[in-house]
């Protein structure tokens, strides 16, 4: 059996005999977030090989009156629920299969970087959760995702890369995301667990990203979260940005999928308005995220395998990567 999945499942067994009762209820807090995505995690080194996330979520007693006012005017915000904002800084990285080529083929992935800060609304009715986020930042040179990945290898006495005098050029980068997910089954008991069911759809446009894309995550534990899964860097699986504890100790474990039909990637297009490298990008994408959580009063973390599939049609295989999220309440 692989050892990452005897992990997984030991993240949520081992707690459970320890599990205390569950917490009276206590006034909800703001939740900061830490979440990391390499491909390190399975041994390689290309396509989407780095992300690197920083957000803050307020609690809802903390969200400014303009923001609640913007999320009751949005018509396709539930008009309902809690409102929450969400503060982010990330950056990601793209590199070709070959690190070492100076000149990588025409048929790899062009090395760039994102690096943005982002805005966004959440409207939580506790069935459903609404999310609008603005992101803006830079691609190119800009982004530091040279200097970023040459001194992490050099920290680690890895391999230089070599080509990214190749990388995309500077351009400003826009997205803006919409996101609602559903409990189309909340929490349910069976056998001494609870489990949920969680479909989600949503859509993208920007000079970024344009996509529109829908899925479904199921969870299985104890002392579940009142949340919709762990944060994840876009595009992928929504999660919340939040959790609120239902018990002093909680763990599940997770399996979602979520399917893109996507008009632009500008990681794989190329810049807008300059000529640069590209490769012809697959119009389907899918993942497959497979995962496990535990949750304490103060804190929680997260592991999540994903699979995806080929983005462009000279890829080789599929993507693998990991993502550890690391969420403290206060």
């Amino acid at each position: 059996m692989n050892p990452r999945f005897v992990l997984l499942g030991a993240l949520v067994a081992v707690p459970a005999l320890i599990a205390p009762p569950a917490l009276a209820d206590e006034p909800e807090k703001g939740t900061l977030s830490i979440l990391f995505e390499n491909d390190i995690f399975y041994n390689t080194d290309h396509d989407y090989t780095n992300g690197v996330l920083l957000a803050y979520t307020t609690a809802p007693q903390d969200t400014p009156n303009w923001a609640v006012d913007t999320a009751r005017w949005l018509p396709f915000f539930s008009q309902t629920g809690e409102v929450r904002t969400r503060y982010a800084l990330g950056q990601d990285i793209f590199t070709p299969s070959d690190l070492k080529d100076k000149d990588p083929p025409p048929t790899q992935r062009p090395y760039a970087g994102f690096l943005y800060g982002a805005f966004g609304l959440a409207d939580d009715t506790g069935t459903n959760l609404d999310q609008l986020q603005v992101t803006l930042g830079v691609v190119g040179p800009d982004s530091l995702a040279e200097e970023t990945q040459k001194w992490v290898h050099g920290i680690i006495n890895d391999r230089k890369p070599m080509g990214w005098h190749t990388q995309l050029h500077n351009e400003p980068g826009l997205i803006i995301q919409y996101e609602r997910s559903l409990k189309l089954i909340p929490p349910q008991s069976l056998l001494g667990v609870v489990f949920d069911v969680e479909p989600h759809y949503g859509a993208a446009i920007g000079n970024v990203y344009d996509y529109a894309n829908a899925g479904a995550m199921a969870r299985i534990g104890f002392n579940l979260p009142r949340d919709y899964g762990p944060l994840r860097i876009d595009p992928s699986l929504p999660g919340s940005g939040f959790f609120e504890p239902t018990g002093g100790l909680g763990a599940y474990i997770f399996a979602g999928v979520d399917g893109r039909a996507i008009a632009r990637n500008l990681f794989l297009d190329g810049n807008s308005f300059q000529d640069s490298r590209s490769v012809d990008k697959m119009n389907l994408v899918g993942d497959l995220e497979l995962g496990a959580a535990v949750t304490f009063d103060a804190f929680q973390v997260a592991f999540t395998h994903v699979i995806r599939t080929r983005e462009y049609s000279t890829q080789k295989t599929n993507d693998q990567f990991g993502a550890v999220d690391v969420s403290f309440r206060f």
